[in-house]
């Protein structure tokens, strides 16, 4: 209760909260509350002349940047360094290989690094990719574990063989299956039904990433990127991804390790779904055995209506089309409303998704679930027709 909290505490908090006008006394706070007020100041309230404001120089940017990971918890941190970029300008200043040291790694710097990548000095390369991989590989411990138990599974309930032959047989399965027909005067089971593995050989679906990668779809195309690299491990599902702006790159040769497959992306400029739709075409060759997802916000800088015409081809085809508007943690994205009612008219499910769903999301579609039924149950409000 506020009334508890005694009136010098309650005076600390609010100056912390306000902030401090020029010429104001100080002596009510602390060296650390000093510290983080400056540090505040530096970025929320820069003074209108020279003094405690980060400018332009990289020493100061440096020294800031340790000061707010000394004062403020890591979840903080990342947002006042997002700030400070989007606020000052400061993306020159990660061009120094001796500032990126100084960075709190996480989703958004990367982004903001690989719309660098084409200016970056080779000196700053390395210290580049050494930033970029601690936080894919942070994202993998989070997600690759959960994302592949779920497709396996999905996979293995999907394909169950019930008349296999004797080494395609799953024992543990058929054993649970026949427990009802155990023979206690022989002590084992008469296996009534028999389950097996599905048949190796041929993958059991096909699964085509097409990712926007305009500057608006910038920290959808890192955590696709890593679940791309994922779902490459997994034997039983042919992976494709393409990236694309107003050029398509296909991006598959590279998902051995996903730092390549972000730094074979070009962040930023226009967009051209249509283009990246008739390049996919061309990668699908069993339509009825294939997942395309489309990760994009829909605006469309090339031809509106050739990229309608494409995606109700996909559909009639008989490929399962999914629409992420955004893959991320940010919530609800800005996106065309026209173009994604036109898919949810199609029967393809258009909606946003967080990287901790997005497991649950490919199961389903493997396991070939209502997908509109799926996203209710998870609390997540599609795109109607």
């Amino acid at each position: 209760m506020a009334h508890d909290i005694p009136p010098q505490e309650q005076t600390r908090r609010w100056r912390m909260v306000l902030g401090s006008e020029p010429g104001q006394p100080q002596a009510s706070l602390g060296a650390d509350d000093l510290a983080m007020d400056r540090a505040l100041s530096a970025l929320y309230n820069p003074p209108s002349g020279r003094g405690a404001g980060l400018g332009a120089s990289a020493p100061n940017v440096a020294r800031w940047l340790g000061d707010i990971r000394q004062y403020f918890p890591s979840s903080v941190v990342q947002v006042m360094q997002k700030d400070a970029l989007e606020r000052l300008g400061l993306e020159q200043m990660l061009l120094e290989p001796e500032m990126l040291k100084s960075v709190e790694p996480d989703v958004h710097l990367v982004a903001t690094l690989l719309s660098l990548n084409k200016v970056m000095p080779n000196k700053t390369k390395d210290t580049a990719r050494m930033v970029v991989r601690q936080v894919v590989e942070e994202l993998e411990r989070r997600l690759a574990n959960p994302f592949r138990q779920a497709v396996t599974g999905s996979l293995n309930r999907a394909t169950r063989n019930r008349r296999p032959r004797h080494h395609e047989i799953d024992w543990l399965r058929t054993i649970r299956a026949n427990l009802r027909h155990y023979q206690p005067e022989y002590r084992t089971i008469i296996p009534e039904t028999r389950i097996g593995f599905g048949r190796k050989g041929q993958s059991l679906r096909d699964i085509v990433l097409c990712i926007d990668q305009s500057g608006s779809m910038a920290p959808s195309v890192v955590y696709a990127s890593v679940f791309a690299a994922v779902l490459a491990t997994i034997k039983a599902v042919s992976t494709q991804v393409v990236v694309f702006d107003t050029a398509v790159i296909d991006l598959t040769p590279m998902l051995a390790d996903p730092v390549d497959v972000l730094f074979g992306t070009q962040l930023g400029g226009g967009t051209d779904i249509n283009r990246a739709l008739g390049y996919c075409q061309g990668l699908i060759a069993r339509p009825a055995d294939t997942i395309f997802v489309l990760i994009s916000d829909l605006y469309e800088g090339g031809n509106n209506a050739e990229m309608r015409k494409r995606a109700a081809a996909l559909v009639a085809a008989g490929v399962q089309v999914i629409v992420l508007l955004a893959l991320d943690d940010n919530g609800a994205p800005s996106y065309d409303h026209g173009n994604a009612a036109y898919f949810a008219a199609l029967g393809a499910p258009c909606f946003a998704c967080t990287p901790d769903l997005f497991p649950e999301l490919m199961a389903a579609a493997i396991k070939r679930s209502d997908l509109g039924q799926w996203a209710a149950q998870a609390g997540i409000v599609g795109i109607k027709p």
